[in-house]
């Protein structure tokens, strides 16, 4: 399936295309685990090394995922901007030093401390971001259903989870349609208007994006029930994996990293590693 400037699935020939769905939500799952538990920095920039590796062995295109890595990094902008305006001083209150490199008014400062609070903080974003954006862009959402159901998950809420994979690029299609139609009549969402005119004017693809998707939905839910999808207690899977030596591999590994983790906050003596 084509991924149009946002999340969703494309096939490649890769050494992560062809681990198995189940392997690689266990690796998301872990070394978001991993990554949340502990705030050594060496720990993760060591994730961070590794989710680079690979993005780049599963062959993703940052062209390709544009739009939500741009999301990501607003987001993550402004979730520094809020921990410095609402706790300015956190890094020193965790570390317990205060090493001042700028003085602003009243409680208002740049310390050591707080700098490397909050780099711990968006390390965190580029721990886990890439490797989510892998196990969407190389995981077939049918082959995951299969997956999911082999580990144990009803076969119902794993093709619920596969429809919703599917939906995604959908959706991103849908509104690339929507907002060309509705310009060629007139309606400039475009960079070129105002900020107050594109947010106004989103309304016009909002709407018909809401009522298209209600369509599919509808339809998908009578093709399902004129099937009796549901009716037996096992199904069969046209895409089915079975788990190889790489996928333990990556399962093994990825339950090593929270081992790792929790062996680091014994050492430090909680979850933040003091350099000062």
């Amino acid at each position: 399936m084509a991924n149009i400037a946002g999340i969703g699935y494309t096939k490649r020939n890769s050494p992560i295309h062809r681990l198995s769905g189940a392997a690689k939500l266990i690796m998301v799952l872990f070394a978001s685990i991993a990554a949340m538990i502990t705030y050594d920095t060496r720990f993760l920039v060591m994730i961070i090394f590794a989710a680079i590796v690979m993005f780049i062995l599963g062959k993703a295109k940052v062209s390709e995922l544009r739009f939500i890595i741009t999301m990501i990094t607003v987001l993550m902008i402004l979730n520094n901007i809020m921990i410095y305006i609402f706790s300015p001083e956190e890094g020193v209150t965790i570390y317990g030093t205060r090493h001042v490199l700028l003085q602003f008014t009243g409680r208002y400062t740049i310390t050591r401390e707080q700098l490397f609070y909050q780099l711990n903080v968006t390390l965190k974003y580029f721990c886990i971001v890439p490797i989510a954006l892998i196990f969407f862009s190389t995981t077939d959402p049918s082959e995951f259903a299969s997956s999911l159901n082999k580990l144990g998950v009803s076969y119902k809420a794993a093709y619920s989870v596969a429809l919703a994979l599917r939906y995604i690029p959908d959706v991103k299609r849908s509104y690339h349609e929507i907002s060309q139609s509705q310009q060629a009549r007139g309606i400039d969402i475009s960079q070129k208007a105002g900020l107050v005119n594109r947010i106004k004017h989103s309304t016009a693809i909002l709407f018909p994006l809401i009522f298209s998707s209600m369509d599919k939905i509808e339809t998908i839910s009578n093709a399902m029930e004129l099937r009796s999808f549901g009716k037996n207690k096992r199904r069969t899977w046209y895409k089915e994996r079975p788990l190889q030596a790489g996928d333990y591999g990556i399962m093994i590994g990825s339950a090593l990293l929270i081992v790792v983790s929790l062996i680091l906050n014994y050492h430090n003596g909680g979850r933040f590693y003091n350099p000062f």
